[in-house]
């Protein structure tokens, strides 16, 4: 069930969003306020209102408002909003909560833009939602709570739950052509117990099959895998995992005589100087020939990978340096950007603030955003507004 949140008169009126720039390229993040240790370092110790909310920034670097807040929706300071997922139409973002059981709607049909709230069954430390590809079920991953909640895209109504007893779901990957979800178990969410596991669940009627360890090594390996994606028009159908402390990217091939997954080291980005992997991007929804991989642990990096001769012999063309906790990345139709937003979860040494701009075709970061960082705020997500926005395998 949907109820609206309610509204004060400031916030409605700071939503109003101003009309187009001759330039603009605009961005919706959510964000938090910094611990009060970087705050200290920023000189903004004095700022003791913990602050949550949504703002819509402009972006480009050639637009004469670049970094200026277009539209500031406030969202209560205790949900700890973290993540920000279109549906396939890109007509609404769901906005999951890390301390809030309900998962939040951002209505981009409507101007000014509503949120709403979807009501789900008990659902901690909400993580991932990913859209099948008929864009008709919605699956919620809840870290804390070892279920995935899925729920009809049309109505917003839960419809399902998948039970994964004594893992973390985080990462989720659909493939109905094989009548698959994989869920990557992370880690527990006071952060203290990393995991190694994806969980296999048939897709028609949600039932757990068993799990994949993700690594070699003796366990507990402590490697915590944290997203998966399935590569677009991959033949056999493969899905890649990051795993966050194991530092590699892992392939899961698809066996169709056996009906399992195959598991193989593609890439190891420790050896590369970079650290804690975490998304995973595409430039085609079809038939991509670039890979995009953002590694978080100071500095972080963009990393670009052409997959031409296929998803599991990534070649790394370029290793981009942006800011710590490199983490989501927003990109333009045409390839033209990514927007690299540095901040993953206010962790040490990965949290820096900013939104890199970085050329794709040069491979070199044009411009620094740091209207956020500057006011002690850090972007836990970046997604484009729909008119400037490419899904990249999203």
């Amino acid at each position: 069930m949907k109820t609206a949140i309610p509204w004060t008169f400031s916030a409605l009126a700071a939503i109003v969003l101003i009309p187009p720039a001759t330039a603009e390229i605009l961005a919706v993040m959510n964000y938090e306020s910094k611990p009060a240790d970087q705050l200290k370092s920023l000189k903004l110790s004095g700022e003791t209102a913990r602050r949550e909310g949504l703002a819509i920034v402009d972006v480009d670097p050639e637009s004469p408002n670049f970094g200026k807040i277009v539209s500031d929706i406030p969202i209560d300071a205790d949900n700890v909003v973290h993540h920000i997922f279109y549906d396939r139409t890109m007509s609404k973002a769901y906005i999951t909560g890390l301390q809030q059981p309900a998962l939040q709607v951002l209505d981009l049909t409507k101007n000014p833009y509503r949120l709403s709230t979807i009501e789900t069954p008990p659902c901690n430390v909400a993580e991932d939602v990913i859209l099948d590809e008929a864009n008709e079920r919605w699956y919620l991953t809840c870290m804390g709570s070892a279920n995935v909640i899925v729920g009809d895209v049309a109505s917003d109504e839960v419809v399902g739950e998948i039970t994964l007893p004594g893992t973390y779901p985080h990462g989720l990957a659909v493939n109905s052509g094989i009548d698959r979800i994989l869920v990557t178990s992370t880690i527990t969410p006071d952060l203290t117990s990393p995991d190694e596991f994806v969980s296999v669940v048939r897709a028609s009627d949600l039932e757990p099959l068993g799990k994949i360890k993700m690594s070699d090594a003796e366990s507990p390996s402590k490697v915590a895998p944290v997203e998966v994606f399935f590569v677009p028009g991959a033949e056999p159908v493969t899905a890649l995992v990051t795993n966050m402390f194991g530092h590699t990217l892992e392939a899961l091939v698809w066996n169709e005589d056996e009906q399992e997954f195959g598991r193989e080291t593609i890439f190891n980005f420790a050896e590369h100087g970079a650290t804690v992997p975490l998304e995973i991007y595409f430039n085609d929804d079809k038939n991509p020939d670039r890979m995009y991989v953002t590694t978080a642990m100071k500095p972080g990096y963009l990393h670009v990978f052409d997959i031409s001769e296929g998803p599991t012999k990534p070649k790394l063309l370029k290793q981009i340096a942006t800011a710590d906790g490199a983490h989501h990345v927003g990109f333009t139709p045409d390839f033209r950007y990514g927007f690299v937003q540095n901040s993953f979860i206010n962790l040490p040494d990965m949290s820096d603030g900013s939104v890199s701009v970085v050329d794709l075709e040069s491979g070199e970061v044009v411009a620094s955003m740091d209207t956020l960082k500057d006011a002690g705020l850090n972007p836990n997500s970046i997604a484009l507004l729909p008119e400037w926005n490419h899904l990249a395998g999203h």
